[in-house]
Parts: C-alpha cells; structure tokens; sequence
C-alpha cells in the first residue's frame, strides 16, 4: 500500500521556497518565519503519511471468497393473444 506523499511534499516545497528564496517583506508578518512552519507542518504531514501505510501494510488484509457463476436460462414468455 502506497501512501499519498504529493500534497506533504508540495507543502514542503512552498515553506522552502518563502523560508529560502523570498526576500520580500510584509509588516507583522515574517515571510522566512512561514515558510518554516509550513515545512515544518509538511515534515510531520509526511511522517504520518509513512507511518499509517506502514500499519496498513501489515497483517490486515482482506480475505477473498470466490463465489460461484449461476448463470440462468433466459425465460421466454409467450403470447398468448389468439
């Protein structure tokens, strides 16, 4: 089982690129300051991620019963206007 690591790794790469590349300023608000908590926040998205299919991997799987295929004859209705 794959985990959904695509939306952790874009988080993390938006918070690098206003704590690492943005150099533009904005009163109150710290752009770099940020930027580090989203990568902060996509590191621990990421891990929890890897951690729950890594858990779903392991000992749950689904049992498969195969049925058997009853195939049945078409009923042909006849009119019975005289």
């Amino acid at each position: 089982m794959f985990a959904d690591a695509g939306p952790p790794i874009v988080l993390m790469a938006i918070g690098l690129v206003l704590w690492l590349a943005v150099t533009a300023t904005v009163s109150g608000i710290s752009i770099q300051m940020v930027g580090v908590i989203l990568f902060v926040l996509g590191a621990i998205w990421l891990v929890v991620e890897m951690l729950q299919a890594a858990s779903l991997g392991r000992g749950r799987r689904a049992a498969v019963y195969e049925e058997p295929v009853v195939y049945e004859e078409p009923v042909v209705y006849r009119d019975r206007i005289r």
